[in-house]
């Protein structure tokens, strides 16, 4: 029972685990489409909403890193902070020259907020409380029966000791994946690294061959 609870546990963690990723993914996509989306803004919005857009990679980047719990909640804030300077910016454009092209750029702004929204909700998505008082109780038990087993077998007392330390180990690692922010299992934020790289190599072609301006 106490192997089905922590494999049961282990996938959970692990599915949330991959969610996270997929969002971040999803993110990069977002923020990439937009970008190139805005081309189809006049020229200075073009440039001013592109120049925002970086600093909100800046900040999405920031996010996935190791912080805080007051760090994390201020990148959040400036997060949300860019988001609405990003609004304002298109709203003016879009009612004084609504055509099929600016909604094609509203559509993308509403995909990169609605993809930052789906990730704050996969970090928020832990494993239940409750789900872990369970298995806490059932390992507990699971371990005085064995131990109560063992009584008169004083001589093999290291090898009985086997079986709490791989459940600690099972516990470990569920937590580990299970903490997005915390351990030593994290999420990378590679794709959004890699759309900032990209981004920069389009401002800066000279940095795309041999590294050099």
């Amino acid at each position: 029972m106490l192997g089905l609870i922590i494999g049961f546990t282990f996938s959970m963690a692990m599915a949330r685990y991959d969610l996270r990723q997929t969002y971040e993914e999803a993110e990069a996509n977002a923020i990439g489409t937009e970008f190139l989306r805005a081309d189809l803004l006049p020229n200075k919005t073009a440039e001013t909403i592109k120049g925002i857009l970086k600093d909100y990679l800046d900040q999405r980047i920031l996010f996935y890193s190791k912080q805080d719990r007051e760090t994390a909640r201020q990148i959040t804030q400036r997060t949300i902070s860019i988001e609405n300077a990003m609004w304002n910016e298109l709203m003016p454009v879009a009612r004084s020259q609504p055509s099929p092209n600016m909604a094609l750029v509203i559509s993308g702004l509403n995909d990169v907020i609605n993809a930052h929204g789906y990730t704050q909700a996969a970090w928020w998505n832990r494993i239940p409380t409750a789900a872990w008082w369970l298995m806490a109780a059932v390992a507990i038990c699971a371990n005085a029966l064995v131990g109560f087993g063992a009584r008169n077998y004083k001589r093999n007392v290291g090898l009985f000791m086997i079986f709490p330390v791989m459940i600690s180990i099972a516990f470990f690692l569920i937590s580990d994946i299970d903490s997005p922010r915390g351990g030593v299992i994290r999420i990378d934020p590679r794709n959004l690294i890699d759309l900032k790289h990209n981004l920069n190599a389009v401002h800066n072609p000279a940095l795309s061959i041999g590294g050099k301006k």
